[in-house]
């Protein structure tokens, strides 16, 4: 029965904490300070950027 709970949580996808889209792993390791497992932003967010401990609107328009 371990097994099956140690699987359920190796599939579990980091959210955007913005928007909640789904993120690879690998995306959240990338674009997220260590220690947080989720990423403020994402590639969906084309509106927001992350500006130092914050997210806040984009000051220009952003190409898809």
């Amino acid at each position: 029965m371990g097994h099956c709970s140690l699987l359920s949580t190796e599939l579990t996808m980091p959210e955007c904490q913005n928007c909640g889209a789904f993120v690879t792993k690998r995306y959240a390791r990338v674009f997220t300070p260590r220690g947080v497992d989720e990423p403020r932003v994402c590639p969906d967010c084309q509106d927001k950027i992350r500006d130092g401990a914050d997210v806040r609107e984009a000051r220009s328009a952003r190409d898809p």
